[in-house]
């Protein structure tokens, strides 16, 4: 791992590259994002890791502040895109960061997407769905949810119209950051480890 002013840098240079954003609440060096990327690097890929201003202005300063605005968090992801210059590249992230990277993948002309816990709808409200763009979705995109994460279960989420572009990895008993509990018999390792696989595996088929 190399950090690089505001991006951290995972695999070898020459890897098929792989953009990930942070989720809404944690940096991109937050453990789960270190696992997964290192996690990839290993595997050969080169893994870019960056932040979205409101995270990294809480990483200068230590206050925390909400997400930028959409619009804001979307040009980021399109200068980051330009700045990595690969192409093309695998984009993603956790949550908030995968859910963007998804609404962008067509128009960036993206290999494929990644999302690391998507969040379908926020916690108690499953009414309130964030997928529209997912029944059109032109680009190959993985989704690796928790079975049980309250943002969407696969009871919820095996309700709702995907794009055929669209697979889903389900984490065994995980919540959103794929972890689950300790009377399922499983570890978070396990699972984590199981997605990982799932993401090689994913993008050795296309």
């Amino acid at each position: 791992m190399t950090q690089r002013g505001d991006m951290i840098f995972d695999g070898p240079d020459d890897g098929a590259t792989i953009i990930l954003a942070h989720g809404a609440g944690a940096p991109m060096d937050h453990p789960f994002m270190t696992y997964h990327a290192e996690a990839l690097g290993q595997a050969g890929f080169r893994v870019v890791r960056f932040e979205f201003p409101y995270m990294w202005q809480r990483r200068i300063d230590g206050k925390k502040r909400p997400p930028n605005k959409g619009e804001v968090l979307a040009e980021t992801w399109r200068q980051v895109d330009s700045r990595v210059g690969a192409s093309p590249v695998i984009i993603g992230g956790k949550s908030m960061g995968g859910r963007f990277a998804s609404m962008l993948a067509d128009e960036l002309g993206a290999r494929a997407c990644l999302c690391l816990g998507y969040p379908f709808h926020p916690p108690g409200k499953p009414e309130n769905l964030r997928t529209a763009h997912l029944e059109t979705l032109r680009t190959p995109t993985l989704i690796l949810q928790g079975s049980r994460d309250p943002m969407g279960t696969r009871e919820a989420v095996e309700k709702i119209t995907l794009s055929p572009a669209v697979q889903i990895h389900w984490a065994e008993d995980g919540n959103h950051d794929l972890a689950p509990r300790k009377m399922s018999g499983r570890t978070t390792e396990q699972n984590w480890q199981e997605a990982t696989q799932a993401i090689v595996d994913f993008i050795e088929a296309l």
